[in-house]
């Protein structure tokens, strides 16, 4: 089925990144102190993020993970899924979001066909967004099949984040967005998955849309910290879509989303507030307005009345 054993994380641990208490300095977030979570069982938090504003929140609120997830073709630029976003785009939202964090550890999805033609590719337009967005891991989608082509990426100093089960850059080969790892059969294959990226060297795999069940025994089964996104609460670490969280979309959202916020509520009710003000003339007010100085104001009144008198 897959080689190796099931293994408890150990270890010791002089200085937890995560959970900082209030009041001391936070530590910046690396590849090397996640896996440090992972030995310690502290858990890890992801969100995304693809603009300054909601990248320096997300920060600033002491997230481990930012993520500039390629859902940023449907939530930003309104495409119908993650197949249509490109590589600059990615880049401009990335390079942004850079900008807006300074704590967190900033990972890129490498959107479809940055990688899929061959190793050369990936590992060249990894490195832009290294170089161009300041990003210090890229996220590539599959397993075992990946499992060469992301150690061309790692050799090239590039860290990689895998991703498997639901896969959205293969939707089309899937069927759907259909939760995967349902048969033995599937589940000896992402047992596979996991086994391959670990050995590879991947410094954190993702795991989507999979039975609680499966994503505990590959959690248990492999050294790197699994992040979990709709696969329970037995990973290393959960990600969750910084609009599903604040009812930010405009669709139903999955199963596994929970709504901590309603900013879509207090943006509609914002600017419906507004347009009435401006429409009852209540916005804006004298105290909103800027003034001429007294002698200013003077000055110009004389001049209008000298005015008026040569159009008589």
């Amino acid at each position: 089925m897959w080689t190796g054993s099931i293994r408890q994380g150990g270890g010791a641990l002089e200085d937890i990144v995560s959970l900082t208490p209030i009041g001391e300095p936070r530590r910046k977030i690396t590849v090397a102190s996640l896996r440090e979570n992972k030995l310690q069982h502290q858990p890890i938090t992801c969100l995304t993020a693809y603009d300054y504003a909601s990248a320096r929140l997300v920060d600033e609120s002491s997230i481990d993970i930012v993520l500039v997830g390629d859902s940023l073709a449907m939530t930003m630029l309104g495409y119908p899924d993650t197949l249509s976003v490109t590589v600059d785009e990615m880049l401009h939202h990335a390079r942004a979001v850079r900008r807006g964090v300074k704590h967190a550890l900033l990972v890129a999805d490498m959107p479809y066909g940055s990688y899929h033609v061959g190793a050369d590719d990936a590992v060249r337009n990894a490195a832009r967004f290294m170089k161009e967005a300041g990003a210090e891991a890229v996220k590539i989608e599959g397993g075992e099949k990946r499992a060469d082509l992301i150690r061309r990426v790692i050799d090239a100093e590039i860290p990689v984040a895998g991703h498997i089960g639901l896969t959205p850059q293969s939707v089309n080969v899937m069927g759907g967005y259909k939760v995967q790892g349902k048969s033995l059969a599937e589940i000896e294959q992402l047992m596979r998955d996991a086994v391959a990226l670990d050995r590879a060297g991947v410094a954190l795999l993702f795991l989507e849309g999979i039975p609680r069940e499966v994503a505990a025994m590959i959690t248990a089964e492999v050294a790197t910290p699994t992040i979990g996104i709709g696969a329970g609460p037995d990973c290393d670490g959960q990600v969750l879509v910084f609009h599903d969280i604040l009812n930010l979309t405009f669709a139903q959202p999955a199963k596994f989303v929970r709504r901590y916020g309603d900013a879509a509520a207090l943006i509609v009710d914002a600017v419906q507030s507004f347009r009435a003000d401006v429409i009852s003339h209540q916005y804006p007010l004298d105290g909103e307005s800027y003034h001429l100085s007294k002698e200013t104001q003077q000055a110009l009144e004389t001049v209008l009345v000298r005015k008026r008198g040569m159009h008589r």
